[in-house]
């Protein structure tokens, strides 16, 4: 893995092809989401996100009407999130050292699934107990576009092509920056974002 690092962004690293080869990531996919499938969740305000997203790991990401948040339980089912598959955190943690980040252990990872016309959009990762602890994102399936706005919500985005096996850490001054993505092109996207929850 000696793909170059690339600054998109200050404390923004792009790593292309870093999680390549990305057929590996299909069965462990179908196997998560055979035990808390992919399910659409709603902000807070009661508005659908357009993405279906599941988790797997310590805990997982959940948005509904009592908030954003991390839960140990499945909501739907009441049982664990499934384990983090070791490749999974070997990419998490490789990726990571690349950006200068050497101690850092995931213990969470969400799962988004784009169909045509779903996008994400711009928002911080804001609801972890660390903000030291990096943000790495693994783009699978159809490409799509990535927003990074900044410290700022509004204004003009830096714009960058995401593929399949491209990956994105950021953290340090960056770690809090909005972000979104546009939908993707000609097919179903998968992202894998890793953090450090807890």
């Amino acid at each position: 893995m000696n793909e170059p690092l690339i600054y998109v962004a200050p404390e923004v690293a792009l790593l292309r092809g870093f999680g390549a080869p990305t057929e590996r990531y299909d069965a462990a996919i179908a196997a998560l989401t055979e035990v808390s499938p992919f399910r659409q969740l709603y902000t807070p305000g009661g508005r659908p996100m357009s993405a279906f997203q599941s988790s797997c790991g310590d805990c997982g990401w959940y948005s509904d009407a009592r908030g954003y948040r991390y839960e140990s339980l499945d909501p739907l089912s009441g049982a664990p999130w499934p384990p983090m598959p070791d490749f999974f955190v070997a990419l998490a943690r490789e990726a990571a050292a690349r950006a200068g980040y050497t101690d850092f252990e995931p213990d969470t990872c969400l799962l988004n699934r784009y169909v045509t016309g779903a996008r994400m959009g711009a928002h911080r990762d804001a609801d972890e107990r660390d903000f030291t602890q990096p943000i790495v994102s693994v783009s699978l399936g159809a490409p799509a576009t990535f927003l990074w706005y900044g410290a700022a919500r509004k204004g003009s985005p830096i714009r960058i092509r995401l593929e399949p096996g491209d990956v994105l850490v950021w953290g340090r001054s960056a770690r809090r920056g909005y972000h979104g993505v546009q939908p993707p092109e000609g097919g179903t996207r998968f992202n894998l974002t890793f953090r450090r929850a807890r």
